[in-house]
């Protein structure tokens, strides 16, 4: 049995969103901004907070004309039931899936359907407007001009919190109309959270000792001692107990005696008389106090020396705090009566101070956890990790099944939504064995696409190399706003022969790409075989990107050279290959022979013909290392122009696809 999907509908940038969950780890990725930390939020008040509670903040941007339209049809005497349908509500839904001959325990309370095939039960919590609540909602409202929404919206923010309310029913998976109202407490027995938040307050050091690990100890030793079940952990917290009373009794003696010596002389006041009771001191030891307060967690040192929790790395003692909080969640599941189906643990952003390899080893482990706590006890731990993170290395150590991309995305007003991409949906189109060449090319390149903005598909190292040297010396004669600099460039090296594999990739993850490549031109050698060329002698292309991109394996150089930015270009991707500087100039067939035909005064030629230029490029080209070339001109030589054909791919990458930032549509005033 496990939690198999969560959709949810407008929470902030929720506003309609659906995440599929693996039975051991789901990775989510994406920029800032995308969604994230309001899936952790909603699922924290749902699963933990006893009382969820929403306010109109909460809602998403896109609700607020609903708000505005059933005002203005209450308003204009709508129906109270049609008022009710404009009405935004914000809903999460939880989908559980078990086996036919799993017991449903707790499941069973959702469980309406009558249907003995199907295998899933639904939960849907929704918090909406109370019932005969719509008058007093909008009460003592009237004026539905536009200028009045922000008042309006000042008066709703007021309101919901104390007239909209949580509900939780039980859905018929294949029948949304037949449903049951159940306890939400059924709901949080049945599934529990956990969750870890990225602010871990590892490196707050506004104390003069900041201890964080060791008030775990105080959490662990409480649910110990409160779950009898558990021998082992309850023997300990006991043993603590009679140890601290052992100290106790040994003080009562010689320190209590000396404590009463410090109470003043009341007896001057006449104190005490007959009827009065004498003062005395009696110190008592609590165990929970003594671990809050008292009790640190300290690392070995040397000499009888040891050093405070805030001496070791914050790498180390991030890793150390999320093992431990883990543990409690573990010992709180044996100690939960019933215990509950599935227990979901958020982890935010676990490479927080940790090295590259400590994060591989992070999110390749996690899952090993749950089987070393269920070998310790001998008890299941029915967990599911959902893991957020802005790693490539996490991301990439994660199979790409487990993947879930968060992106945002605008409508025509502007106002931005999460929209959250499943990695193994968005490939279930690419046969083998180009869907294993993607997860393992990203995997050993350290691929950041997932959280990039844009990104740049280059041929080889010396277009890698140089690319940030150009995209400087054009980011001077673009507006603020434009500069490629300022942006989250991906660009990754992967060679003619694989570009195309990744043109799906980029368009799921709704990249604005560049894909930089060579024209390549062959020609036969007249025994059956095709030689590389110049391009003014260039038959076809040997470029597999290229062939694919214009859908015609013997497409010829000239053909090439004709295409217009409308043939580069194909939603978000954009072509660019070599192209004469000049219309009807000489053109080169490689990155270096084009750099030589863009920078004739740096490579001056005797033959002054398109011609003679081409051939005196291509032939100095053939001479040059490409990683000396690339170096020099990236570090040593800076007064060189760019290559048209990377020119206007890179003003065309810096013109469109800003961004998306959210802003609200109406200003209300107050904190928000």
């Amino acid at each position: 049995m496990y939690l198999r999907r969560i959709e949810a509908k407008n929470f902030r940038l929720l506003h309609d969103v659906q995440l599929l969950l693996e039975e051991q780890t789901t990775v989510v990725v994406g920029r800032n901004n995308s969604g994230k930390t309001s899936l952790t939020e909603v699922m924290k008040r749902l699963l933990s907070d006893n009382t969820p509670v929403f306010q109109l903040e909460d809602f998403s941007f896109c609700c607020y004309d609903q708000f505005w339209e059933a005002f203005v049809r209450k308003v204009d005497g709508a129906d109270q039931s049609d008022v009710r349908k404009l009405l935004p509500n914000i809903e999460v839904q939880l989908l559980f899936s078990y086996g036919p001959e799993e017991p449903l325990g707790l499941l069973s309370e959702l469980v309406v359907d009558l249907d003995p095939e199907c295998t899933e039960a639904l939960a849907v919590v929704r918090y909406a407007l109370q019932d005969g609540k719509i008058s007093e909602l909008f009460d003592a409202l009237t004026d539905t001009d536009h200028q009045a929404r922000p008042g309006f919206f000042r008066v709703m923010r007021e309101r919901i919190p104390a007239l909209y309310a949580t509900s939780v029913a039980a859905v018929d998976p294949n029948d949304p109309s037949n449903e049951r109202s159940i306890e939400r407490a059924t709901l949080r027995k049945l599934c529990v959270g956990g969750f870890i938040g990225a602010q871990r307050g590892l490196d707050d050091t506004s104390q003069k000792e900041r201890v964080v690990i060791g008030k775990v100890l105080e959490n662990l030793f409480a649910t110990a001692k409160s779950n009898a079940d558990d021998a082992s952990g309850h023997g300990v917290a006991q043993d603590l107990e009679t140890a601290v009373r052992a100290i106790q009794d040994k003080m009562q003696d010689g320190f209590n005696q000396k404590l009463d010596k410090l109470l003043p002389a009341l007896s001057v006041f006449g104190y005490p008389g007959l009827n009065d009771s004498k003062l005395l001191t009696e110190t008592t030891l609590d165990v929970s106090k003594l671990l809050s307060n008292h009790t640190k967690v300290r690392y070995i040192g040397a000499d009888g020396i040891h050093l405070p929790e805030t001496y070791n790395g914050l790498g180390t003692r991030n890793i150390i705090l999320i093992l431990l909080q883990l543990r409690e969640f573990f010992k709180l599941y044996l100690a939960m009566e019933p215990r509950p189906a599935v227990h979901l643990v958020f982890i935010e952003e676990p490479e927080v101070h940790l090295h590259p390899q400590m994060q591989e080893v992070f999110i390749r482990k996690i899952a090993d956890i749950a089987t070393a706590f269920k070998d310790e006890v001998g008890e299941v731990w029915p967990v599911q990790f959902v893991v957020s993170t802005h790693s490539s290395h996490v991301a990439n150590e994660a199979h790409f099944e487990a993947i879930r991309y968060f992106l945002v995305a605008a409508n025509a007003k502007g106002v931005v939504r999460t929209v959250i991409k499943d990695l193994r949906k968005g490939l279930s189109g690419k046969s083998e064995p180009d869907r294993t060449f993607l997860h393992q090319y990203m995997t050993l390149t350290r691929c950041d696409l997932f959280f990039a903005d844009k990104a740049i598909l280059v041929e080889g190292t010396t277009e890698r190399l140089l690319l940030p040297r150009s995209i400087k010396m054009l980011d001077r004669k673009l507006p603020d706003g434009k500069k490629l600099s300022s942006q989250y460039l991906s660009i990754i090296e992967i060679g003619g022969a694989y570009a195309h594999l990744f043109f799906d990739l980029v368009e799921f993850l709704d990249l604005r790409t560049l894909v930089i490549t060579d024209v390549d031109t062959v020609k036969s050698n007249g025994a059956g075989r095709m030689i590389a060329c110049r391009v003014g002698e260039g038959e076809q292309t040997s470029n597999a990107c290229l062939k694919f991109w214009y859908g015609n394996p013997a497409i010829t150089p000239v053909e090439m050279l004709a295409a217009d930015d409308r043939l580069k270009t194909k939603g978000k991707l954009r072509l660019a290959h070599q192209c004469p500087e000049h219309a009807a100039s000489a053109c080169g067939r490689s990155f270096e022979d084009a750099f030589m035909l863009a920078n004739e005064a740096l490579f001056p030629s005797t033959d002054t013909t398109d011609s003679g230029r081409e051939a005196h490029a291509w032939d100095a080209a053939k001479e040059v290392k490409k990683s000396e070339f690339a170096l020099r001109y990236a570090l040593a030589e800076h007064d060189w122009n760019v290559p048209r054909y990377i020119r206007e791919g890179l003003v065309w990458l810096a013109e469109g696809d800003q961004p998306a930032a959210a802003a609200p549509p109406v200003t209300m005033g107050g904190d928000s």
